[in-house]
């Protein structure tokens, strides 16, 4: 089956086209690297890890680009008289990192800084002058500006008409010549560090916000490619008026264009004002990463979420489900399932692959999923031994397409604390069993509410007794 994604371009669901046969070129707005990672980062950095992972799966070889934004007013006004601006932005970059790799979101193809790009954006910016789209200012402040006029299609992503913008709000009205025109190149200002400029054709300065993703865009995958992501609050001004100068200066750019829902607080947006912004760190200090990945990419990516302190319960518990069947069935088999097949059609169930080529619709996934682990744990009840193992296999390549066992602690340190747990758990388990043998129920019970205390969970079956890790 075909892939189709919804293009927010075309504002339609579509088969997605690539440039080259069996390639994906797939470019995410990454973060802007000013203050510590939110829900919404971690959100949407998964939307696309799930779109990257699935695409493989289908069989293309995918070249990701997320980038960072290393320079931006947010960023010079985070600077304090003991943090630069660079180690500000250096500091918060590792900050993402970590929530990034605690999630399992696969590291990208290449993860540019804009900095790194100045002169990719001098050329672009001199072509669009060349092509009158753009100009300096002409109040020798060194600034340079697209000029929104000049380019008819202006406006094409968010079915806008530039009549109806709002000012760009980056320079003072005079220096442009329509209050819509926007900042390619940003004149040094004396207030701002010198070393947050750099020589250009049009005097020392840093560059604008969008010119910077259409420079690296076009740096790394080329001046036309496949799919370009990011954030629903992306889409206007910095997506618009990327695809404008990109155009404009003569790219193909983005053949699609793809968009993530947001991640609301209580029905609210999430905001400094509000005091309400849900921090990255704080949620994976109290929440399993695994389960956070789970919540976080249950909902389908376009849709909006809204977290509440009770938001990752239901999470939690069909994680476990899902934990507890591979276990038991495991422990059955005693032998891990394989998930090594000629394609993903003979690894995951038909209604799992069908709804993942539909627009990402993990939801319906995640049905099929939770479908199979009931049908593999009747298989368990009943000892089919030839369904539990089907059972299981279709279950791990599912697991493993959503990436869920990626978001876990350190391999190494998990093993060897699974291995200690489960040594003293036997021998529990060997204590309780006695205990029910020889009618010794007291013990028996404080045994068992021992185990609950310490959030595992014991589940008795006519042949033994299965535990797992409550989430």
């Amino acid at each position: 089956m075909t892939v189709r994604l919804y293009d927010s371009l075309q504002q339609a669901v579509v088969d997605l086209e690539t440039r080259v046969d069996g390639h994906v070129g797939m470019y995410v707005c990454g973060p802007t690297v000013q203050s510590a990672p939110h829900i919404g980062h971690l959100r949407s950095a998964l939307a696309y890890d799930l779109w990257r992972r699935w695409l493989t799966a289908r069989g293309y070889t995918v070249t990701f680009i997320r980038n960072v934004t290393d320079i931006d007013d947010k960023i010079l006004a985070a600077e304090t008289p003991d943090e630069p601006w660079y180690a500000v932005a250096y500091r918060v970059e590792l900050d993402f990192t970590a929530g990034y790799r605690a999630l399992g979101i696969l590291p990208p193809t290449y993860e540019p800084r804009a900095t790194a790009s100045i002169e990719q954006m001098h050329a672009i910016i001199a072509e669009l002058i060349e092509r009158g789209h753009a100009y300096p200012a002409d109040d020798a402040s060194g600034d340079v500006y697209f000029d929104v006029r000049s380019w008819p299609r202006y406006g094409e992503l968010t079915r806008q008409s530039p009549d109806d913008m709002e000012d760009a709000g980056d320079a003072p009205p005079r220096a442009k010549r329509d209050p819509r025109d926007f900042a390619l190149w940003k004149g040094a200002k004396p207030d701002e560090p010198s070393s947050a400029h750099w020589n250009s054709p049009w005097g020392r300065g840093r560059p604008g916000w969008h010119i910077e993703c259409s420079a690296m865009a076009a740096r790394y995958l080329g001046e036309a490619f496949d799919i370009h992501g990011g954030g629903l609050d992306l889409r206007f001004p910095h997506h618009e008026n990327e695809l404008a100068q990109s155009s404009a200066a003569g790219h193909g750019f983005a053949r699609h264009w793809v968009h993530n829902g947001l991640v609301t607080v209580g029905g609210q947006k999430m905001s400094k004002s509000l005091g309400n912004s849900v921090f990255a760190a704080d949620l994976l200090a109290t929440h399993r990463p695994a389960v956070v990945r789970y919540w976080l990419g249950s909902a389908h990516y376009r849709s909006t979420i809204d977290y509440t302190p009770t938001s990752l319960d239901e999470a939690r518990e069909a994680l476990g489900r899902i934990e507890s069947f591979r276990a038991r069935a495991r422990k059955r088999l005693d032998t891990p399932a394989t998930t090594e097949a000629a394609s993903i059609d003979d690894r995951v169930p038909a209604g799992f692959a069908a709804a993942l080529d539909d627009d990402l619709a993990v939801p319906h996934a995640l049905a099929v999923l939770h479908e199979t682990v009931r049908a593999g744990n009747s298989a368990l009840d009943a000892g089919d031994d030839a369904a539990v193992e089907a059972a299981l296999t279709a279950v791990e390549a599912m697991v493993d397409v959503l990436g869920l066992d990626d978001a876990a602690e350190h391999p190494d340190a998990a093993a060897s604390a699974r291995r200690a747990l489960a040594h003293l758990v036997e021998r529990m388990l060997a204590e309780r069993r006695a205990a029910r043998e020889s009618r010794d129920f007291a013990t028996a019970d404080r045994i068992r509410d021992d185990f609950a205390a310490a959030g595992i969970v014991l589940e008795d079956t006519p042949t033994a007794t299965d535990w797992s890790i409550d989430g």
